[in-house]
């Protein structure tokens, strides 16, 4: 190709037949210069109705530098230099590509997203090397049979536009390892895709699907399948096989049972809230020993099986607004269990007040209750059966029998030192103040300081952490949301302990640097905050770090090194001002948006 092109600069016919021919680009000669040493073309958000036609040719055109008598030097040689691999079109107002995109056979890469095409050219096929082809966020309603000949083509990217059918031959497709068609209209899909062996994720959410096909069991390495909302009723029990699986999106079908899932002992993350299901039974969770998300709110589940307590590793369960009425304690002994969600069901043996205590609480109650199982006492403790210390009812049982120091709901501007005077030589390791009207922290917490692990202040008046609460060392859970703090003192880095912080609904305006040097955290809530920006590389630092919530704060921008953050498994941003990432890349959850903020790194 060099030869060709040093042919063509020496005849000076087809200098003149091009000038003639050809109007001003409308793309700056200097991305073209630049395009031909690296390889690479980016002409996105340029507003641009069609591509010109000099950058179809920029392979076969001799330079405009040519053209004049000049003396190159090494860095200079156009006739050495390398063909287009990649072009990026993205976010224009294109309505077709021209069947000229064949002049661009090197090609490994074509992004075309966010523009006006209703059809892609036949000439597609003949891009040989093509790796990616993104395509989504378009006007397409159907796909040309020669796109099937991209026999190295590893991601193709369809969502978001008007497909209501694929091609039979979609398998012919082998190479493929990521497939979005989500966002479409989709009624089925072609039992050609078990021949997709490769195929590492396959996003098929925003459908109209009734059933998947059976066949699709046969991707052995398929990994994440997302079949959020669609019509779905059943999962074949053939797809339950899928060995290599270990992200399942069911969300928001109508499925009304959970297939079991003899051979998915990698899956990770099951996703299943938003349908009909009424049962949950032992053969559904057995199987699942590496399960760290269990999410199956909005269903009509009635009861949750004693089996669930083999399920060792698991973090996150939500069973919101569920039919619920009872649950097994041994819940309770599950050792990763970070986040426990049941409103909404008529639990009748657990209090409401004991559900907002949070999942820790929650977890320590049910512990207590297969004690008294064990002990074969039927009586529930009084937990909560705290009066004034002027009646002179201090529940002595709470402080000696369950370690907790409780004087919560009372409206009071403080805690009486009655109750500080009742725990003498007792060592509590729980206390809860929550929902009065206390201005600041009691300065006898101090007392606590050689047993209190788990401390609640939510729902107060509070305006500044103090140094008595600073010194309680061995703290791991504290709660101190619905307050009016706007700041955390430096002193709480000597909290080493601390796993789980809950500051929601208070008045901070930045994230507070103090917790980026407490090692243990691996909780923070910080929603409904007015938090403006955060420090990625801070927050990698933080090797133990699983949840983050920022939703509903002040965040203009989320900077894309947050994805290295690898040990996150829940990141909430919802609410927040930023552009991106948007919507419907928060909405795949915190795997997804830790991936798109990856690819967002300048290199």
């Amino acid at each position: 190709m060099a030869a060709a092109r040093r042919a063509r600069a020496a005849d000076p016919r087809s200098v003149f037949m091009r000038e003639a021919a050809e109007p001003a680009p409308a793309v700056p000669q200097g991305l073209i210069r630049a395009a031909r040493k690296s390889g690479q073309l980016n002409l996105s958000g340029r507003n641009l109705s069609e591509v010109p036609q000099h950058v179809w040719r920029i392979n076969l055109d001799t330079p405009e530098e040519a053209h004049h008598n000049l003396s190159f030097g090494a860095a200079d040689r156009w006739w050495e230099q390398t063909d287009l691999t990649k072009l990026i079109l993205a976010s224009n107002k294109l309505q077709c590509l021209s069947e000229d995109v064949k002049l661009l056979p090197a090609l490994t890469v074509l992004d075309v997203h966010d523009n006006q095409l209703t059809s892609l050219p036949s000439a597609l096929g003949q891009l040989e090397n093509l790796q990616k082809l993104d395509v989504s966020h378009n006007k397409l309603k159907s796909i040309p049979e020669e796109l099937l000949q991209l026999s190295h083509l590893k991601s193709l990217l369809l969502h978001h536009n008007e497909l209501n059918v694929l091609p039979d031959g979609f398998g012919q497709l082998v190479s493929l390892e990521e497939l979005d068609v989500s966002n479409n209209q989709l009624t089925d899909i072609p039992t050609s895709f078990a021949l997709l062996i490769n195929l590492v994720r396959l996003n098929l959410a925003c459908n109209q699907l009734q059933s998947l096909p059976a066949d699709l069991s046969a991707m052995k390495s398929l990994r994440q399948l997302d079949c959020t909302k669609n019509y779905l009723e059943m999962v074949p029990s053939k797809l339950a096989t899928m060995a290599s699986l270990e992200q399942l999106y069911l969300r928001k079908n109508k499925l009304r049972s959970l297939p079991e899932f003899p051979s998915c002992e990698l899956l990770k993350e099951l996703h299943a809230g938003e349908n009909q299901i009424e049962i949950l039974n032992a053969d559904n969770l057995k199987h699942l020993m590496s399960l760290s998300v269990l999410e199956l709110r909005d269903n009509k589940i009635k009861s949750v099986p004693d089996e669930i307590a083999l399920l060792q590793k698991l973090e996150r369960l939500d069973l919101s607004n569920n039919d619920i009425s009872r649950l097994p304690y041994t819940l309770g002994n599950l050792p990763q269990l970070k986040f426990l969600a049941l409103e909404g069901n008529p639990l009748r043996t657990i209090r409401r007040d004991l559900l907002q205590k949070g999942t820790q609480e929650l977890l320590k109650y049910l512990r207590s209750k297969i004690q008294d199982d064990v002990t074969n006492s039927n009586k529930e403790p009084p937990v909560t059966a705290m009066t004034l210390p002027s009646e002179s009812r201090i529940n002595m049982h709470a402080i000696t029998t369950l370690k907790l120091l409780e004087y919560s709901e009372k409206q009071a501007a403080v805690i009486p030192d009655e109750m500080f005077n009742a725990v003498r030589s007792n060592p509590v390791t729980t206390v809860n103040f929550s929902k009065n009207q206390l201005s600041e922290v009691p300065p006898r917490i101090v007392e606590l300081k050689d047993s209190v692990c788990d401390v609640s202040l939510a729902f107060n008046k509070i305006s500044s952490i103090s140094p008595e609460l600073c010194m309680l060392h061995k703290l791991t859970h504290l709660d101190i949301r619905n307050n009016f703090l706007t700041s955390l003192p430096e002193a709480m880095e000597a909290l080493t302990r601390l796993q789980i912080i809950n500051l929601s609904f208070n008045r901070l305006k930045v994230f507070p640097s103090v917790l980026y040097r407490i090692p243990a955290l691996e909780t923070i809530l910080l929603a409904n905050n007015q938090v403006g920006a955060i420090d990625p590389l801070q927050l990698q630092k933080m090797d133990k770090l699983g949840t983050l919530d920022l939703q509903n704060n002040d965040l203009l921008q989320v900077p894309p090194e947050l994805g290295n953050c690898e040990t996150l498994r829940t990141l909430l941003l919802e609410g927040n001002p930023f552009r991106t990432p948007r919507a419907a890349i928060l909405a795949k959850g915190t795997a997804a948006v830790l991936e798109y903020l990856r690819s967002r790194i300048p290199t």
